[in-house]
């Protein structure tokens, strides 16, 4: 005889659906997006896809400035069944990213610096056949890399907001695999690319498992995901400290993976050299925002009562970080490579920011994310504009004199190199001046001197570049500088102003990044 009990009630959880609209709409734009590619004729796919991608962008903005200015709470709200926290710094880094991937989308639509495009316009034609060599004279383009492009920042939008652990492995899975797609579409340099992409999606599957690892063994420990019952058992459980730092270790290396951190940089280098320029950029920008927002969530909302414990080994990882991106910068002949180790110095500067635990060590780091983030945008968008017949002349020696050739284009790189370097009036000097303040507010006075010396010593790679352009003569067979198209003139003249803006004026940025911390719930 079978004895039927009532089941108990199904309790749907609430959303707070005008809290994630942001997000919503650029998921939904992409979803559009792969429908366009899967109907719509080829020769309607781009300017389709463009004015989609743009509205998709826009309207997240538009929603997320009213959604800020009206109706969001002081203290955040999380919803999702707690998987989602829509706080402050949520907040602060979704305008950044969309403002990011606005520049960036323009960078990958433009058509008038590469003929057709920077994309391939067939991706399954194998490197250095037939068909790919003359594919670099056709016009058309991948169109895919619209909605990849759409899905990768929906990604990094949820991957910042996600409050617990297995939304955050679900968002950087959806952040990365179209990232590895995308680096592997270049138009020219086709086996190169294909390579980067390649590397980038093994070292990223690995990283990957670290992070997968890292969240079971401190499910295990806690016996949840959520980062606010980490906190609470890391603040006051009798089990074994094993099971917490194992995962909380396994956990980082994922997570400095994403941000580019050294020594988990290996990726990087490679990566950026052979992905297409603007996609690039699109890496270079947003990606590192959408890491060290997730940085900062997990460390602040669910490590930080265990902070005495971990706060030396990043420490080592700071370090560690500016002296490869320092010292190996200096080595570098072409130039996407040597952003690229730029890119690992800055880390650790940020890092520094990350590690700081105070409301100051928060909104300096965001600030940070911002600057860096515009800079880089400009400068991989100065890069694409220097060409031969080959393509980009990324190669040092193709850029000297360009001063003579250029006298506009190297005075804008001139400026984005002075911002990276941390010179006054830029936006650069602003993000270090705020970060090492709250670093030396918060007891780390060792650190921010060692901080210093690699600032100095990264700033010799950046002026050896400027010094090469005005007081070096150009070859008489050397590239030329094209004339860049609407869309990529935007997307530099965007990160110039903002650049100079956030050097000159900051404290609307400022004020903005610490108008509040991650919603604890």
């Amino acid at each position: 005889m079978l004895f039927l009990t009532q089941a108990p009630p199904v309790q749907v959880p609430s959303i707070d659906y005008f809290a994630v609209t942001p997000v919503l709409i650029i998921f939904a734009a992409a979803c559009v997006s792969v429908l366009f590619e899967a109907f719509l004729p080829k020769h309607m796919r781009w300017p389709s896809q463009v004015f989609l991608s743009l509205l998709g962008i826009g309207a997240a903005g538009v929603f997320l400035a009213w959604y800020v200015s009206s109706s969001a709470p002081k203290g955040g709200v999380t919803t999702f069944s707690g998987a989602i926290a829509v706080d402050r710094p949520s907040l602060f880094l979704w305008g950044t990213l969309l403002a990011l991937a606005l520049g960036a989308l323009l960078l990958i639509a433009d058509r008038s610096v590469e003929p057709g495009g920077a994309f391939v316009a067939q991706a399954g034609i194998r490197p250095g056949t037939v068909q790919d060599r003359a594919q670099v004279g056709t016009t058309g383009m991948q169109t895919e890399v619209f909605p990849l492009t759409l899905f990768a920042l929906g990604g990094m939008m949820s991957f910042v907001a996600a409050n617990d652990l297995l939304t955050m492995f679900i968002a950087l899975e959806v952040l990365s695999l179209p990232l590895y797609l995308m680096c592997g579409l270049a138009r020219r340099r086709r086996l190169l690319s294909q390579e980067s992409a390649v590397k980038y999606f093994l070292l990223g599957a690995f990283s990957s498992a670290f992070f997968l690892y890292g969240l079971a063994l401190l499910y295990g420990y806690a016996n949840s995901v959520k980062l606010s019952d980490i906190a609470n058992a890391a603040a006051g459980s009798d089990r074994s400290d094993t099971l917490l730092f194992a995962g909380l270790g396994l956990l980082a290396v994922g997570l400095l993976f994403k941000g580019s951190v050294g020594p988990f940089h290996t990726w990087t280098p490679d990566v950026y050299q052979g992905a297409p320029t603007p996609v690039t950029a699109f890496m270079g920008a947003c990606t590192k925002v959408a890491a060290f927002g997730g940085i900062l969530r997990v460390f602040s909302v669910a490590f930080e009562s265990t902070s005495w414990e971990w706060r030396g080994v990043l420490w080592g990882v700071a370090i560690i970080s500016m002296l490869i991106g320092a010292v190996l910068g200096l080595t570098q002949t072409d130039v996407k490579r040597m952003i690229a180790y730029s890119s690992i110095a800055h880390a650790g500067f940020l890092l520094v920011g990350a590690i700081a635990m105070t409301e100051e060590g928060l909104s300096s780091t965001l600030f940070y994310l911002l600057a860096y983030g515009f800079t880089t945008l400009a400068a991989f968008g100065v890069v694409s504009l220097v060409r031969d017949s080959n393509g980009e002349a990324t190669h040092l020696s193709a850029w000297a004199g360009l001063a003579k050739r250029s006298p506009v284009l190297a005075g804008v790189f001139t400026f984005l190199l002075l911002a990276l370097a941390g010179i006054p009036l830029t936006s650069g000097f602003v993000g270090k001046f705020v970060v090492f303040s709250a670093a030396l507010s918060d007891g780390m006075a060792p650190l921010v001197v060692v901080a210093l010396v690699f600032s100095a010593v990264a700033a010799f790679f950046y002026l050896r570049v400027i010094v090469l352009m005005y007081f070096s003569e150009p070859a008489p067979d050397g590239p030329t500088v094209t004339v860049p198209g609407a869309f990529t003139t935007t997307a530099i003249t965007l990160g110039v102003i903002v650049t100079l803006v956030l050097g000159l004026i900051p404290a609307f940025a400022l004020d903005w990044a610490g108008s509040g911390g991650f919603a604890l719930k």
